[in-house]
């Protein structure tokens, strides 16, 4: 294993005594349970910045009687035991009796509900006192409720295609600071395309709803950003630690956000604000810079034109001359007259790029979007108003031609220049930072960005550099180190999602790049390499694990110390792995095969009780495993969402996709759920919308959009478990991991911690946090 790095934190090593993730001993814990701290959670600076919540009580009719659910805070722990958390009581009232003392979980079967009409509340008991009374409930009348959503009007592209819009992923944030969650969907249209796709799409939008369906606020995106899985990725977080969340994402001219009355009407609108300088540049809200044919074909033109300027051939690293690039004996005098551009972008659309592949149809490139401002915006998620907008860092550059889009025998215009991914990391170990990242084939960047209130500060900034190229129409970039010192191995090393762990044990999050790791303070931890089998590509050399298109950040064997990390791999012979179990702080691979090919899924989970750990699993044969890495079986569950849904912290399944109803399906038992009336989105990836700890106890509900659009199901377990445990979303890794769930390929969200069927609860940390814009 080979790793480059600026320098190594180690491990921290805490003593073996039961404490408080203060330092502070946890009251009455037994000398008994007193174990290792978990590692991954070292102390912290200072008390972690998470929302206040209320109790999310829920409830729902059942066949065997009324299901209630709900929170358990994580600033109401004082310890844990080997059977779950300790701290606060409840009682549980219907219409107004009490009716159940629980101490031991945080749900209740209410096997004498009446028929219909029955009012449920639960009260905190700290000290045998009653405090905190939630508000009332009224049951559901299945275990789901739709939240309504107003779908956006359906449109024409300008080549005349129609399209349509369906609801998409989602994300959850407080946006008003009154405990209780808003719904945040990105609507996507029926055009909407893979980054390496040709043809228009429709504009995005991203709404904010309310639990009964009230909207908001509407952001069109406008027709500058293009629609797909690689383009949008959106941020719904209290960033500024004042309570109340904020939406964060890529705008471009054409930005604005649409305000609602309560009565459903438009209140008003505004464009995002454009800086002075693309105002003074021409620049208007008006501009449309989606591209015809005909466009890119005098975009190419001008290109052409303009060859003998270019960096890279006045510093003598591209051919002189274009007919050098594409094999031509010398013809054409430099600069290039129209005339001779002219010819020879024929000769590349008509003959050169289909001779590199049959699927170069360059006469047919039309939609994309490759020049034009891109900025950042920070919007408020209550009333959709902007608050900040400055320029994307880094910006695109060009078309694609420096980030290697025309050197693979696929000439793709926009695609790895147009590859975002987006995650919310305490990089302080306190208050939370927003990440960006652009690109991870070729260049690789990202910039970290905090947000007090007022204005956006960049906290770091990392990129590779351009990785090198002898000639950008024909060459092979991936693999390869970028110019930069420090960033250089960096680059195709990212994956398809991005994670926020605290991989070294000092309190505060990396951010997981991939097999890449960057340090909380913008440094690179490592970069991880290993040697390539005999059976390989190019057997015996040292190369980059790379690029894949799953990975999951957790403590995945709890008698390891620290987190793991499972990734999948898409380099197929030229890789030395197709998956592989990492030791996340150290970029060490634990176990992992070759396959020769790529490995396009993976996962993990606690499918099996009888094992200790979580199960990891992927495509290409590679069968089901333990945390040794024992083949266990050769068929394997799913491999695109997990959810956990099961009383006994065992881990589920959500099946379906394309237009199959999705299921939830346990290892063991079968089916649990069939959500009928619904669908997945992303095509064959088959994400729900979200999967999430949004209401109720510590399990995470499924979140799906109904056939027609029309509403969210949210689906809720409605097994009876005695684990007591507090809300995920007081956990800061599964926080921030809800917030990136919607990035790209959607990735599950994981804690810091070992949650499964096996959990020692005694290993589980016990919160320190700060909950800003608690009521006092």
């Amino acid at each position: 294993m080979t790793r480059h790095r600026r320098r190594r934190v180690p491990p921290v090593l805490l003593a073996a005594v039961l404490t408080l993730s203060n330092g502070v001993p946890a009251a009455g814990a037994p000398a008994s349970d007193a174990v290792p701290a978990a590692a991954g959670h070292g102390p912290r600076p200072g008390a972690v910045h998470l929302e206040h919540l209320d109790r999310g009580l829920v409830a729902a009719a059942t066949a065997d009687g009324v299901f209630l659910s709900w929170r358990l805070r994580g600033d109401e722990v004082t310890g844990r035991h080997a059977a779950g958390m300790t701290g606060v009581d409840f009682h549980v009232y219907r219409d107004g009796r009490r009716i159940a003392t629980v101490t031991d979980s945080t749900n209740h079967l209410d096997t004498a509900a009446p028929a219909a009409g029955a009012r449920y509340q639960v009260a905190a008991l700290v000290r045998g006192r009653e405090v905190d009374r939630s508000a009332v409930v009224t049951p559901w009348s299945q275990a789901y409720h739709d939240l309504p959503l107003r779908r956006p009007a359906d449109g024409v592209t300008p080549a005349g295609e129609p399209y349509t819009y369906a609801a998409n992923d989602m994300s959850v944030g407080d946006v008003d600071g009154d405990g209780r969650y808003e719904f945040v969907v990105k609507w996507d249209p029926s055009n909407s395309k893979d980054v390496s796709q040709v043809g228009y799409t429709g504009p995005v939008y991203i709404d904010t709803y309310r639990l009964d369906g009230t909207l908001l606020h509407r952001i069109d995106l406008g027709v500058n950003i293009r629609a797909g899985a690689h383009y949008t990725q959106f941020l719904v977080y209290d960033f500024d630690s004042d309570g109340r969340a904020e939406l964060m994402l890529k705008t471009a001219p054409g930005t604005k956000s649409i305000r609602y009355r309560a009565d459903g009407q438009v209140a008003g609108e505004r464009y995002v604000t454009m800086p002075a300088a693309d105002r003074r540049a021409g620049h208007t809200h008006a501009d449309d810079h989606r591209m015809s044919a005909a466009d890119y074909y005098e975009h190419l033109v001008g290109m052409f034109r303009g060859w003998h300027a270019h960096p890279e051939v006045v510093a003598g690293n591209w051919p002189a001359t274009l007919e050098q690039a594409f094999g031509l004996a010398p013809t054409y005098r430099y600069p290039l007259s129209d005339a001779d551009a002219r010819a020879l972008v024929d000769h590349f659309v008509d003959t050169y790029a289909p001779s590199r592949s049959a699927r170069n149809n360059l006469r047919a490139f039309e939609g994309f979007i490759v020049d034009g401002p891109e900025y950042l915006t920070v919007f408020d998620g209550a009333t959709g108003r902007e608050l900040q907008t400055i320029p994307y860092r880094p910006g695109r550059h060009d078309d694609g031609l420096m980030w290697g889009d025309y050197a693979m025998a696929r000439i793709e215009p926009g695609n790895r220049v147009d590859r975002f991914l987006s995650a919310v990391a305490y990089l302080d170990g306190v208050r939370p930072s927003a990440v960006f990242a652009r690109g991870y084939y070729t260049r690789s960047t990202l910039v970290a960005y905090d947000w007090n209130g007022r204005r956006l500060t960049e906290r770091w900034y990392v990129d590779s550099g351009w990785t090198p190229m002898s000639n950008p129409f024909n060459d092979s970039p991936h693999g390869r180190d970028g110019t930069d010192d420090e960033f250089a191995t960096i680059t195709t090393q990212g994956q398809h999602s991005v994670s926020a762990a605290d991989v070294d044990g000092d309190g505060r999050h990396e951010i997981v790049y991939g097999a890449a790791v960057i340090d909380d303070d913008g440094s690179l931890l490592y970069s991880a390499f290993a040697a390539m089998p005999p059976v390989s590509a190019a057997p015996g050399t040292t190369a980059r694990l790379g690029h894949g298109d799953a990975m999951h950040v957790t403590d995945i064997d709890p008698a390891r110390p620290g987190l793991e990390a499972y990734l999948v791999f898409e380099g197929g012979p030229w890789a030395p792995y197709g998956h592989a179990l990492l030791d996340a702080g150290t970029g060490e691979v634990i176990f992992g095969d070759y396959t020769g090919v790529d490995t396009g899924r993976g996962m993990i989970g606690d499918i099996d009780p009888d094992r200790p750990g979580h199960e990891v699993w992927a495509v290409s044969g590679i069968g089901l495993r333990d945390v040794s890495g024992a083949r266990i079986a050769d068929q394997i569950p799913g491999t695109n969402m997990s959810i956990r849904w099961a009383a006994d912290g065992t881990t589920q399944i959500v099946d379906g996709a394309i237009d199959q109803t999705p299921t939830i399906t346990d290892w063991r038992r079968g089916r649990l759920l069939t959500a009928d009336g619904t669908r997945t989105n992303n095509h064959t990836k088959g994400n729900p919308g979200l999967v999430a700890d949004v209401l109720g106890d510590w399990r995470e509900e499924l979140l799906v959009r109904t056939v027609d659009s029309a509403a969210v199901r949210i689906y809720l377990s409605t097994e009876v478990t005695d684990r007591k445990m507090y809300t995920l979303m007081h956990d800061p890794q599964y926080r921030a991991e809800v917030a990136r769930q919607q990035t790209t390929y959607n990735q599950p969200s994981y804690p810091g911690f070992h949650l499964a069927s096996d959990t020692d609860f005694r290993r589980v940390p016990v919160p320190h946090l700060r909950t800003p814009g608690r009521p006092r």
